[in-house]
């Protein structure tokens, strides 16, 4: 299979938002859009999406995992973004109807259909610098993608960051594509210059995430990670890893982690780090490189405490276990 994010399905689902309010969805080609050059989003980056996925069941049922919560998410990227209302009724009728096109083609597991709800506006309006769009377009796109892990698991190596912020501060909490643009410098860096595979930011010492995950520490019988605000995104794959956590009989800290604790419990032979996200479900971290200094986290390898977090994920949305928090939406074939 191609690289994550890089197959799509024929057709997406497409709504458009014109004279105040949405029009009727359809189901289009998704080969491309038609937008004046002008358009508010190309010039001042008027948007916002999300990342889910449906998974395949063993009786070959499909199922989209917290449906529900993303479409919410959604909803408060749109308005902190000053972006037309989002109608969650139509957005969730959107994703799961486009689903049912191709439900025939979401993989067996470890595989599954990546779904990519995008919003955008679309006045022509370069004036519009202080203001915000009087029209925008709603689509939502599939990907079928493999086991994410497919190359290799490996422990992952982060650039701990104390000078830099991925994003804004009051943007953090936002799924808006500009968010990834201005943590790309910062990642290329540290790729370049250290072999680090993400950057770990941590302005003035405060631990938060990377460019494109939350990031949680393991130690001992605690979970820690940072409390929710508007400095980061609020992971959903986060939100269900510290509730699985609490039921296994973690201790789930959300609350401020500082670079030098952080450092101190890297050093604990148990502890244990990983990267949380839609696509990785949780990727274990090895080593933290602060002011040209390599740490360990644990052993430096893949833990077993990562390991029975994400399986334990990975059952619920697989359908190997029962889905006690009803974070599953069943979607008819057609």
């Amino acid at each position: 299979m191609a690289a994550f994010g890089k197959t799509f399905m024929p057709k997406m689902t497409l709504a458009k938002y014109e004279n105040g309010q949405w029009q009727e969805f359809n189901l289009t080609s998704a080969e491309q859009l038609t937008l004046h050059p002008g358009a508010h989003v190309l010039h001042y980056a008027s948007t916002c999406f999300e990342g889910l996925k449906a998974f395949r069941h063993r009786d070959g049922s499909v199922h989209i995992f917290r449906l529900e919560n993303n479409v919410a998410r959604m909803q408060q990227s749109a308005r902190l973004l000053n972006l037309p209302e989002i109608n969650a009724e139509q957005l969730r009728a959107m994703i799961i109807r486009v689903v049912e096109e191709y439900v025939t083609e979401v993989p067996e597991p470890p595989g599954s259909m990546y779904i990519r709800p995008t919003l955008i506006g679309t006045e022509a309006a370069i004036g519009k610098a202080a203001a915000p769009t009087d029209s925008a377009m709603l689509y939502v796109l599939l990907s079928p993608v493999g086991d994410y892990f497919a190359g290799g698991e490996r422990a992952l190596r982060l650039l701990v960051e104390e000078d830099g912020m991925r994003c804004a501060a009051h943007m953090g909490m936002i799924k808006s594509g500009g968010n990834y643009a201005s943590a790309m410098p910062h990642i290329l860096a540290a790729k370049a210059g250290h072999q680090a595979d993400q950057v770990l930011f941590a302005p003035n010492g405060d631990v938060q995430e990377t460019g494109a995950a939350n990031f949680l520490l393991l130690d001992g019988d605690e979970l820690i990670t940072k409390n929710l605000d508007s400095t980061f995104l609020h992971g959903i794959t986060r939100d269900s890893l510290l509730t699985l956590a609490a039921d296994m009989g973690y201790r789930v800290s959300e609350r401020e982690l500082t670079v030098s604790e952080l450092l101190e419990r890297a050093a604990h032979e148990d502890c244990e780090a990983a990267l949380s996200g839609t696509a990785a479900v949780l990727a274990p971290v090895g080593e933290l490189l602060h002011n040209g200094t390599l740490h360990k986290v644990g052993s430096g390898n893949i833990g077993t405490k990562v390991k029975q977090l994400r399986q334990a994920l990975n059952a619920i949305q697989w359908g190997q276990a029962a889905d006690k928090y009803g974070w599953l939406t069943r979607v008819s074939q057609r």
